[in-house]
């Protein structure tokens, strides 16, 4: 396969995949108290969220790629 359609590929991919997930979800810990032996932390969950804008520019860029590629 030609490196043209590989990136295509995986654009198409990766705009599938925003549309599912909508977002990246990951888990900090904080220290809440630190008093002496006494340490108490708290998780806590931050999401960057993905518009669905980035997942419909991936799927046309991708699909873009591809019809440009199968020209030659």
């Amino acid at each position: 396969m030609r490196p043209k359609n590989i990136l295509a590929i995986i654009l198409i991919a990766i705009g599938i995949a925003a549309f599912a997930y909508q977002g990246i979800s990951y888990t900090t810990r904080d220290k809440v108290v630190d008093v002496g032996p006494i340490h108490l932390t708290a998780d806590k969950t931050n999401t960057i969220p993905l518009s669905p804008f980035v997942g419909a520019v991936a799927i046309v860029g991708g699909i873009v790629l591809l019809v440009v590629g199968n020209k030659k």
